[in-house]
């Protein structure tokens, strides 16, 4: 069955998720908006741009995403992460859809169990609270929006905020040292944005009821046990052993359990999102052949 082709606007097209979401919608017409070509502090700018595009879809995948780098500079966090967001959502036209994409770190990690979509956040750091903001923002001015929740994004493509993604670094680190440490009291579900991108292609594809989606890979670790299956799936020799956070003691306090249930995509029969340890496997294919 042919598939409409749509108009879909990326902001933060060049970032590690843009990269791969302009590859996912290679059918449709992409307007990619990178940093260059629009920052979205500036909402006259944005509003022209966006307006001038005329997108069916607006996906907001901008974002300072280094979670240490946010504590020590909240303001400018909470311009980027917040006001940013505001600033899409006023400026996307009335007739558009808006993803906004969020984050498991709106939520304390107090919960033993999956977080779902209709569970009480709560977060711990800036980059936290700066992105449950921009979610209010966003739920308050535009009525036709998705807000996506991830977790743990790694990707082939380079972030703008972190030089090397966690894989990447781990992997690094164990040709370069005799011992690493990883931390072993957080458990999340880290996610491939690839995965991610064609999820978020089948949420458009669908059309589903607006609001509060999430988006992860299936199933969950720790991130010493994430590190540990990089190491064994690499085939590369290394010693990684266990610390805590308290040990660790980074700047920005994290979530001790941030995993999220993708309930909203299952319950529509959407979710197309594979186990976590398939897409690392996945991910390290192509970064090694």
């Amino acid at each position: 069955m042919e598939t409409n082709r749509l108009t879909i606007a990326i902001i933060g097209a060049d970032g590690q998720l843009g990269m791969d979401l302009q590859e996912a919608f290679s059918s449709h017409r992409v307007v990619a908006l990178t940093y260059k070509d629009l920052d979205i502090l500036d909402p006259v700018r944005t509003a022209q741009r966006l307006g001038a595009a005329a997108p069916d879809w607006v996906i907001n995948a901008a974002a300072l995403t280094n979670v240490d780098w946010c504590e020590s500079n909240d303001i400018k966090a909470f311009q980027v992460n917040a006001l940013g967001a505001r600033h899409v959502a006023r400026s996307t036209p009335a007739s558009s859809r808006l993803v906004q994409v969020s984050t498991d770190y709106v939520f304390d990690g107090q919960k033993k169990t999956p977080y779902e979509e209709y569970d009480t956040p709560g977060p711990l750091n800036v980059y936290g609270i700066t992105k449950l903001a921009g979610e209010h923002y966003v739920q308050a001015t535009h009525p036709r929006h998705y807000i996506l929740r991830t977790s743990g994004l790694y990707g082939t493509h380079a972030s703008w905020g972190k030089k090397k993604n966690f894989v990447d670094a781990i992997l690094s680190l164990v040709e370069e040292k005799d011992e690493i440490q990883v931390v072993c009291d957080e458990t999340l579900t880290p996610t491939f944005t690839e995965d991610l991108a064609k999820q978020i292609g089948v949420l458009i594809e669908s059309e589903p009821p607006p609001g509060i989606y999430h988006a992860t890979n299936a199933g969950e670790c720790s991130w010493y046990e994430f590190a540990r299956a990089a190491l064994e799936l690499s085939g590369k020799r290394g010693r990684i052993e266990r610390t805590t956070a308290a040990e660790w003691n980074a700047p920005a306090r994290r979530p001790a359990y941030s995993v999220l249930e993708n309930a909203a995509l299952k319950r529509l029969g959407i979710d197309v999102m594979p186990l976590w340890k398939d897409a690392l496997e996945r991910y390290l294919s192509k970064k090694l052949r």
